[in-house]
Formats: C-alpha cells, structure tokens, sequence
C-alpha cells in the first residue's frame, strides 16, 4: 500500500510548476519593494485566518491524532499575524486593517472553512501541507534586504519561516502515514492541497500583476 505522504507528496510534485513561476515572478526584480509591501499585507490576510482554523478544525476533530496534531500546531504558530505587522511597521507602512483584504485571500482559506464545518475537519492538513511546503526559500530574506534597502527587521516573517517550516512540513507528512487517512479522507486532503495550490499561485499572480500595473 502506498503511504498517503507520498501520494501527497507526488500529486503536489505534477500540481506545483506553475506555483513556483508565480513565486519567481513574485520575488523578481524590478519593483520588488512595492510586490513585497504588497506581499505582507495579502498573507497577514492568511496567517491571522491560520490560528482560527486549527482551533475550529481541532474542535471538531476531536481527542484523536489529528485533534493533538492540532493543538500543537496552534501554539507554534501562535502570533505570526503580528510577525507580519512588525515587519510592515519596520518597512514603514502602517496598514488599515479594517480594509477587506484581496479577494485572493479570501479564496485560499475559505474553503477550509466549508470542508472543516461541512465535511472532514482532515482536510485542513492538505492546506498546512502546501503552505509549509512551499515555504520562502533560505536565501530570500537577505535578497530582499539587498535589492530594496529595506532594513533586516522588515524581513522577519520571511527569514524565520524559511528556518521553521522544513521541520513543520515533515511533521504534517508524518502525521499523514500515522493516522492513517481512509481512502475517502486522503481523497480530501488531496482535493485540499490541489485547492490551495491553485488559490495561492492566483495570489501571487494577482499581487505582481497589481503591483506591476501600478509601476
């Protein structure tokens, strides 16, 4: 039998082209200080949805596996929402958080939502996946610094998860051959993932095409 990790695993490697040239294209010079200002604001959008949805979906998962999975998670990756608006504040931009943010955001993590409350809160871990998965690269964070002037402590959020979100991706593959999934929830996970694949290369498109058209 094959282990749900690599079934994951393989279904993101055929899904993740197009992502990755969404990001090159994202962290490409020129006009990369207002793609990046622009970047902050769209994923405070989603990491403030992060907590919310661990807690919900841990609610409804119950005592088990996932449900302590769940937990734990929540409090690692408790207050980075305000990582983010420490960098913004460092870049010095001082954002209106009562403005909606891009419909993008809206359609990367809204459907958690409707699979957490309308069918398996197991799909959430597709979303973690792909987001830990695909996180900043190491040498991002000091590129960014190099090519706009911005002062390292705007770069936090990225240079950080670049060093933690190895460690957490492994952990959600591990997970995924311990619990294990049924056939019917592996299916969902990877429906998930595929979802959240598609939402955030939309975002990424949608923030250079914005950015750039203002240049």
């Amino acid at each position: 039998m094959t282990a749900p990790s690599l079934v994951l695993r393989t279904t993101l490697e055929q899904a993740t082209p197009a992502l990755r040239a969404a990001s090159a294209r994202l962290w490409g010079p020129p006009g990369l200080t207002r793609r990046y200002v622009a970047y902050l604001g769209a994923m405070h959008g989603v990491l403030r949805a992060s907590v919310p949805l661990m807690e919900l979906a841990a609610q409804h998962a119950g005592p088990g596996p996932l449900g302590g999975y769940l937990r734990r998670h929540i409090l690692e990756e408790r207050g980075h929402d305000g990582w983010i608006l420490a960098d913004l504040a460092a870049a010095g931009v001082t954002p209106d958080l009562t403005a909606a943010p891009p419909p993008a955001v809206a359609r990367l993590v809204g459907p958690q939502y409707y699979w957490i409350l309308h069918h398996d809160p197991v799909a959430l871990l597709g979303y973690i996946a792909v987001l830990e998965g695909n996180a900043p690269a190491p040498g991002l964070a000091p590129r960014i610094v190099a090519r706009t002037g911005l002062p390292p402590g705007a770069v936090r959020t990225v240079r950080d998860h670049a060093a933690l979100d190895v460690a957490h991706a492994d952990e959600v593959l591990a997970l995924l051959d311990a619990l294990p999934p049924t056939a019917a929830q592996l299916h969902t996970i990877v429906l998930s993932a595929l979802s959240t694949v598609g939402a955030l290369g939309d975002l990424y498109r949608y923030l250079s095409d914005r950015e750039d058209n203002h240049g």
